[in-house]
């Protein structure tokens, strides 16, 4: 009963930051972007690897495209792979996509994985066999994985469970469950189960994982009523080089479409230089591909 007491004071004390006037205008700007996003969700049911067009030619680009291309190309080619949440699809990326294009990204992926996937470990080792054919597609060692909900704790598994840190060199979570949330009672099938506070599965995620050298950022907000609480959005873990960011007003969906969360993937992602390093002093670097066996 205690366990009960205490779950309910938690999920009252997440639920105060609701009650300010900027929560309350990003909860309608989030039911406009819920609306905007039922209306192209049907464009993303089909599977679509469609990504930006490699070249040499840089004229006809908008200046903050050549900018990055002249001053890092080795960012701006880096493939960077989206990955939907929940009963969703590739079109919750649809202005994300947009947005890093605009600022000079030219390999941009999206993958659906089942809607009847069951288990997130499933979903993770289907995300691996994407992430191996676009590195062996494009020749790059590393790529960058984005994560929406439940789309950020596959990408998790995957780096820290399968190995997968050896080829994702920057993973970004935006409203993913790090630490569970208690809407997941509201559905008790096998995989919204698994994001339940303490379940086996994060407790899993949450055994060591010595050497990982995938580094995370994780947005998360304190209005996303889908995490609750709403803290569970930060990703806390020893072994791993993590950097949370707290929004304020900012709702389930419209994490994957507000511009400072665009803006800031952008900034992020444009650090690699010609090296593989960074050019932002303390970001983990991405690190030469494996000896083979």
């Amino acid at each position: 009963m205690s366990r009960a007491v205490a779950a309910g004071a938690t999920v009252v004390q997440g639920l105060k930051p609701l009650f300010t006037a900027r929560a309350v205008a990003g909860m309608a700007i989030e039911g406009a972007w819920l609306t905007t996003h039922l209306a192209t969700y049907p464009l993303g049911i089909f599977q679509d690897r469609a990504r930006g067009e490699r070249g040499y030619r840089i004229e006809h680009l908008a200046p903050v495209q050549r900018g990055l291309l002249i001053s890092n190309v080795e960012a701006a080619g880096t493939p960077i792979l989206l990955v939907h949440g929940l009963v969703d699809n590739r079109s919750i990326f649809t202005l994300l996509r947009r947005g890093l294009s605009r600022r000079g990204f030219d390999s941009v992926y999206a993958m659906n994985y089942s809607p009847f996937t069951a288990d997130v470990r499933t979903a993770a080792a289907q995300l691996g066999a994407e992430i191996e054919a676009i590195v062996e597609e494009t020749g790059y060692e590393k790529i960058h994985v984005v994560g929406h909900s439940l789309g950020g704790l596959i990408a998790r598994y995957y780096v820290t469970r399968l190995g997968g840190d050896e080829h994702v060199h920057t993973l970004v979570t935006l409203g993913t469950p790090h630490q569970g949330t208690y809407v997941s009672y509201a559905a008790p099938t096998r995989l919204i189960s698994q994001m339940r506070p303490g379940s086996g599965f994060l407790r899993e995620l949450d055994e060591p994982a010595p050497g990982c050298s995938t580094r995370f950022i994780c947005y998360w907000s304190d209005t996303d009523l889908l995490i609750v609480p709403q803290t569970g959005g930060a990703l806390r873990h020893p072994d791993l080089s993590v950097r949370n960011i707290r929004l304020h007003g900012v709702g389930h969906i419209s994490l994957a479409m507000v511009g400072d969360v665009v803006h800031g993937i952008s900034t992020a992602l444009a650090e690699l230089d010609p090296d593989g390093l960074t050019v932002t002093r303390g970001v983990t670097s991405i690190g030469r591909s494996r000896p083979p066996v």
